[in-house]
Order: C-alpha cells, then sequence, then structure tokens
C-alpha cells in the first residue's frame, strides 16, 4: 500500500492527527451541554444530535487535513531540502493535485459546518482562513507563528462548542486552553530539524503545567465531582511529560520529534478531561476512545 498514490495523498493529510481534531469537536459537544442533552431525551429518539455531530466531525475532518495538505503544499521547496523522504518532493505526489485536494477538502470542512447552523459555518470559515494564513506566513512569525497555531486548535473547538450558539456566547474564553496548548507545540516543534532549542522546550513545559491547573480548576467549578477528571490528567502527563524531558536532556532533533508527537497525539486527552470536566467522567470515556484510534494510525502515517 505504501508505494501507492492514494498512500502519498493520505500522508499528507495526516489522519492520526485528524482524529485529535474529531476529539475537538466531541469535547466541544461536552463543553455545550449536548451529550446531557442527548442522555436526558434518547428516549424520544432525537436524531438531530446525531446528525449535528456528524456534521462537525466532518467538518472538522475536511478543516483539519486540508489545513495539514496545504502546509506541505507551502514547503515543498523546503521539504526537498530538509525531509526529500515527504509525498510531494518525493515525487510521490503531485503539488497541483494535493493543492486542489487541500482545497476542497477546506471547502468541504466549511460546508459541512454551516449544515448545522450559521456560527458554526462562519467559525469553519476562521479556521480555514487561519489554517492557510499559518501554512503560508504564520509559521515564519517567531512570535506570531505559534497564536497563529493555537488559534486554529481553539477555533476546532469552539466549532464543537457552537453547536449551542447560547453557551458558546457565554464561554468562548476556553478556547484559549487549546490555544495554549498548541502554541506549546508549536513552539517546540521548531527543534525538529535542528535541534538545541532548550529555552522553547522549557517554556512549553511551563505552559503545558498551566493547562492543567485551568482545566482541574474547571473541573472545580463545574462539577462537585471534579476529582473524576484526575485519572485524565495524571494520564496527560504521563504522555507528555517524560518524552518532554528526554528531550530537555539530550538537545536532541529525535527526542524532540517524539516529545512534539506525543504533545499531538495526547490532545485527545486534553479533550477527554474537558469532556469529563463539563458532562462526567462517561462521556471523557467516550472521547478516549478516540486515542487507540490516533496511535494506530500513528505507526501509519507521520504525525509531524
Amino acid at each position: 500500500m505504501k508505494n501507492t498514490k492514494l498512500f502519498a495523498y493520505l500522508q499528507l493529510t495526516r489522519p492520526a492527527n485528524v482524529i485529535t481534531a474529531i476529539a475537538d469537536i466531541w469535547a466541544g459537544f461536552a463543553i455545550a451541554g449536548a451529550w446531557d442533552y442527548m442522555a436526558t431525551n434518547w428516549i424520544y429518539g432525537d436524531q438531530q444530535f446525531w446528525w449535528n455531530l456528524l456534521w462537525l466531525s466532518l467538518s472538522t475532518i475536511g478543516l483539519y487535513a486540508g489545513g495539514v495538505a496545504f502546509n506541505d503544499v507551502a514547503d515543498a521547496d523546503l521539504d526537498a531540502i530538509e525531509r526529500p523522504e515527504r509525498p510531494i518532493p518525493s515525487g510521490r505526489a503531485s503539488k497541483k493535485t494535493a493543492f486542489w485536494m487541500s482545497s476542497l477538502l477546506l471547502v468541504f470542512g466549511i460546508f459541512c459546518a454551516f449544515q448545522v447552523n450559521q456560527v458554526a459555518g462562519f467559525l469553519a470559515i476562521s479556521v480555514a482562513a487561519c489554517a492557510v494564513l499559518y501554512d503560508y506566513w504564520g509559521k515564519h512569525q517567531r512570535i506570531l507563528g505559534p497564536i497563529n497555531m493555537g488559534l486554529c486548535r481553539s477555533g476546532n473547538l469552539l466549532l464543537g462548542v457552537s453547536v449551542a450558539p447560547e453557551v458558546l456566547e457565554k464561554i468562548w474564553p476556553i478556547g484559549l486552553l487549546p490555544l495554549i496548548y498548541v502554541a506549546a507545540i508549536t513552539m517546540i516543534s521548531r527543534g525538529e530539524v535542528h535541534g538545541k532549542n532548550r529555552k522553547a522546550l522549557f517554556a512549553g513545559g511551563a505552559m503545558y503545567a498551566s493547562i492543567f491547573m485551568a482545566i482541574f480548576g474547571l473541573a472545580y467549578l463545574e462539577s462537585p465531582g471534579y476529582l473524576q477528571v484526575i485519572p485524565f490528567l495524571a494520564l496527560l502527563g504521563y504522555m507528555i511529560f517524560p518524552p518532554l524531558a528526554k528531550a530537555i536532556r539530550t538537545q536532541e532533533p529525535k527526542f524532540i520529534g517524539k516529545s512534539v508527537k506525543a504533545a499531538v497525539i495526547s490532545l485527545i486527552i486534553v479533550n477527554a478531561s474537558l469532556a469529563s470536566a463539563f458532562s462526567g467522567w462517561p462521556i471523557g470515556i467516550i472521547v478516549l476512545l478516540l486515542l487507540p484510534i490516533s496511535l494506530w494510525l500513528a505507526k501509519k502515517f507521520a504525525v509531524t
């Protein structure tokens, strides 16, 4: 399969990462109270919940896959030097075809979001714009770049919350959490090629720690059973801190890359923690079920 054209174009979309984006939507539903609504009304056969969940899950697949594929289109010349094994510089994928595939995926993502409501549709447009801006400009900016990338993820989480626009209007600042987390990953990832970025690694670790405190604080405020979030946070710490510590010790690109990969996949655990904080541990477990799928795909497709 690895020699087929299909595999090359799938590589561009980073399938393991796409699963983490679906987790954003599911966590957004928990924040919006949609899972609780479904649990209360399932006996009446309420189908709207499932349609909204499907449309927004499809939307984020299009938005994320299109955004990261555009990244390879934008980086084709640089990848020819630093990552010649990537699909476009290796000749396994056409830059022109990748461009049109990325464009269609973004349009598809926006279309699916509008099937839920206008707020979701315009949020999808914002996410798509932020992704393309990062691919062609933001990644080259030392400070604004990580913020730009973080805004993509913030918009994606809020896209899930937009299933209930009245809730989104009140709780939109929660989008700062994925912004900080993804900004930390983006900052750390700049050492994947050349290494020697100890300051960025320490700063990223501090930003991760702030996410832990924020999620626990939200759980404390939102639920009397706030302690149920602790196992999710413990798993998150187990996933991201040991690889980060090794990257700090060695300063080698290989271990920095492993740290980035662990943090990207762990976005699912971040979302499971948020879902647990707002809707209880059973919903957190539902989101966490995406983790083995992402880990399996990460063995077959590059994450970074």
